[in-house]
């Protein structure tokens, strides 16, 4: 207790011999509107401030008639003692009309240099831009000149995160220190012409970070910040650009002058105050810096007894009946003197006790799961053939291809969302998924695959990844961590060349043109892995939802489920029957014999539902033409073929040349593997066929092509198949393994 008298008597002493400071004129105005006016900022009167780089003014604005501080002509949003001052910046705007025109502010600037001390906060700023199609640039020196900027993009809001500004929709570029001066210039790429209708405008700024969080909704903006608009800027400033040592030889000028200050000095841009430790305040003011009351807030004091406060700082002591060490919160701290039994201690001891066993168990579960998963992990990467495949992959030191791990394909396709699905069908299904350097994939979920098949399998995922055709989806990769492998496949965006034949919305896209170009890619891509790959390959179920198309309607064959890899010596292989009803080789269906006349006849049967619109399967047809192969033969053998195609197809070709496609369509479908072309025979006049000229004794005109339209016959084409769907309908006697 008499140590605690004497503490507080030499506290008061203190307090009294601090009563003599002088304080700031009364006279000065520290307030104007909401921001407090700290010295050595002022206005009005030049007592009020240190000089004329930290004068202000205060106004009232026009629209809402509040007062407000200007710093030149940039309005004060708030100053701190400690070195800031944040202040309203201009925002550049570029916005664009619908036929191109804009409008816009670009470029701006701010200058300091004219402005004193002060310069724009490295820690605090980032240059800022907004929008779609944007690039901005900000040029700017703090004695020497330097140039940053940053690039914004995006096709669609899809694919925009609100709180992300890495460039897709919002980019952001960091500032150098010191900087007194910036002028940033804000450019599109093509005039928002691809992004008008949800992006029309972009924005520029340099502002302080913490005071921006991106949204998706800021590319809707449309002028919504007027040309007045400003965002915060934090300035850094100092007393004067000058030294604390010359500072202090100049006593009447010196702007530290609270006697618990100091100076500190920052690298070429001058020297500020700063109270010292203990106290808080202001220190470019007599007194301004102020004991702090350690003991009124437990994170400043360590004392596990008594605080006791000093001037500067704060002693720690034991309450009466106890002793030990009042410093040491971690430990016992001060004791009781009595010998009861510590209860208390006693009950904090067993809980904290079960606490960490608790803990202990939690995190033990936790590590054994984990460990347990990556053994499971490692036992199906075994299984599933991951060395053999690595040993050859190694081998031919294949660089596109890559083995995934589970954790990255989760990641890419959300854990397999129900919405990431995009196809489905006899041997897996097809999630679309999105890689961290944003390259969209398809991953494909198959079967189990036998045991008794890995090598096989292994050798046949090798042979796909070779394949490098631009008609062929590329295989990117697969994953074998899991019970069931994952082929990763290049993302193919348009959809399926059935979906385009039977759907009337694709129905303008598949002009005459279109339909031969598709049909000599697909049989490129077929006579390819026929005879132009390392091992020859038969697809097995070729048909039309197994050709995917990209934007520019490029053909790509798809879906190796099924494929089998022929022996260089061989031109047939026994193997149990699979494919897709409608496309499925007769001859293959009864004898088992693959070859490779077998896709020759099912790429027949795509070949004429290019022709006709018509599904392979049709229950709308007699029984003997219900098969489209057997109802395209009878046409041909009755001589009404112009009856049966599509309307498009004999309005915008030549007799002569759908006569020609029809009897190459016709050879491919004999019955008789031996008597149908080979993949490269049909390519080659296909070719022939797609630069077809007219000739003199031709007759196209438009009589006889509405002559040969009469009795049409009612064939399946998307308006008259109904909700019938056998495209999918999936034939396999047995399954072999794959």
């Amino acid at each position: 207790m008499i140590l605690h008298f004497f503490l507080q008597f030499f506290y008061c002493l203190s307090i009294a011999a601090a009563a003599d400071v002088v304080k700031p004129n009364p006279g000065c105005q520290h307030q104007c509107g909401n921001v407090r006016i700290p010295y050595p900022f002022g206005i009005g009167d030049p007592s009020c401030y240190r000089d004329q780089y930290f004068n202000l003014t205060c106004r009232k604005d026009i629209e809402t008639d509040d007062l407000k501080p200007f710093w030149g002509e940039l309005e004060v949003l708030n100053i701190s003692t400690l070195g800031e001052m944040t202040v309203g910046s201009p925002i550049g705007w570029d916005c664009y009309f619908q036929n191109g025109s804009s409008s816009s502010r670009r470029p701006y600037s701010i200058n300091l240099y004219s402005m004193g001390p002060f310069t724009f906060s490295d820690t605090r700023n980032k240059l800022t831009a907004v929008g779609c199609d944007n690039k901005a640039y900000i040029n700017g020196s703090w004695g020497s000149e330097f140039t940053s900027g940053c690039m914004s993009y995006c096709k669609d809001e899809a694919s925009v995160t609100s709180g992300s500004c890495n460039g897709i929709g919002c980019c952001q570029s960091f500032i150098p220190a010191g900087i007194k001066k910036f002028k940033v210039t804000l450019e599109s790429f093509s005039n928002h012409s691809q992004v008008w209708e949800f992006n029309r405008c972009s924005y520029s700024y340099v502002g302080d970070k913490d005071q921006f969080n991106f949204s998706v909704s800021d590319l809707h903006l449309y002028n919504f910040w007027d040309r007045s608009a400003t965002v915060p800027v934090v300035l850094d400033w100092m007393a004067a650009n000058e030294t604390c040592e010359k500072a202090k030889a100049n006593k009447a000028d010196y702007a530290c002058r609270s006697a618990k200050s100091d100076c500190y000095y920052s690298d070429n841009l001058g020297y500020g105050c700063k109270c010292l430790s203990g106290y808080q305040g202001n220190p470019y003011i007599q007194g301004g810096c102020q004991d702090i009351d350690e003991c009124l807030d437990q994170t400043k004091n360590p004392c596990k007894g008594n605080c006791n406060n000093t001037v500067g700082s704060f002693i720690c002591t034991c309450p009466e009946g106890t002793h030990g060490d009042p410093h040491n919160k971690e430990g016992d701290g001060c004791i009781k003197d009595s010998k009861e039994f510590p209860v208390l201690k006693v009950f904090l001891g067993t809980g904290l006790s079960l606490l960490f066993l608790f803990i202990g168990s939690t995190w033990t579960c936790w590590i054994w799961r984990k460990r347990k998963m990556i053994k499971l992990k490692e036992k199906f990467f075994h299984q599933n053939g991951g060395l053999l495949l690595q040993r050859k992959i190694s081998s031919r030191r294949a660089e596109s291809f890559k083995i995934f791990t589970t954790k990255e394909l989760d990641r890419a396709t959300e854990n397999y969302s129900l919405s990431r699905i995009v196809g489905q069908g006899g041997y897996g299904i097809v999630y679309k998924g999105t890689l961290p350097d944003n390259r969209i994939i398809a991953v494909k979920k198959s079967k189990i695959v036998d045991a008794s098949q890995i090598e096989q399998f292994i050798n046949e995922v090798d042979i796909l990844s070779q394949i490098n055709h631009r008609n062929v989806v590329k295989l990117l990769g697969c994953c074998l961590e899991d019970q069931v492998p994952l082929l990763v496949y290049e993302f193919v965006s348009n959809g399926t060349l059935y979906s385009h034949i039977h759907e009337t919305s694709h129905t303008q896209s598949m002009s005459l043109q279109n339909r031969l170009r598709i049909a000599i890619e697909t049989a490129e891509a077929l006579a390819y892995l026929h005879s132009a790959a390392s091992i020859p390959i038969f697809h097995r179920d070729v048909k039309s939802s197994n050709i995917l198309l990209d934007d520019s309607l490029t053909a790509k064959v798809s879906d190796f489920g099924a494929s089998r890899l022929v022996p260089i010596d061989q031109t047939q292989i026994t193997t149990l029957v699979q494919g897709t009803l409608g496309y499925l080789d007769p001859e293959y269906f009864q004898t088992g014999q693959l070859t490779a006349k077998s896709d020759v006849y099912s790429f027949g049967v795509v070949l004429v539902e290019l022709l006709t619109a018509e599904k392979p399967i049709c229950p709308n047809r007699s029984q003997e033409e219900r098969n489209l192969a057997m109802h395209f033969i009878s046409a041909m053998k009755e001589n009404r073929i112009l009856q049966v195609l599509e309307d498009r197809v004999l309005h915008e070709g030549q007799k002569a040349q759908l006569i020609a496609i029809a009897r190459l369509a016709k050879r491919c479908l004999k019955l008789k593997g031996e008597e149908r072309p080979t993949m490269k025979e049909v390519v080659v006049e296909l070719q022939g066929l797609r630069g077809f000229h007219d000739h003199p004794w031709v007759n196209n005109n438009i009589e006889e092509t509405e002559s040969l339209l009469v009795g049409a016959s009612q064939g399946c084409t998307s308006e008259a198949s109904g909700q019938y769907g056998f495209e999918n309908h999936f034939i396999s006697i047995v399954e072999d393994g794959r």
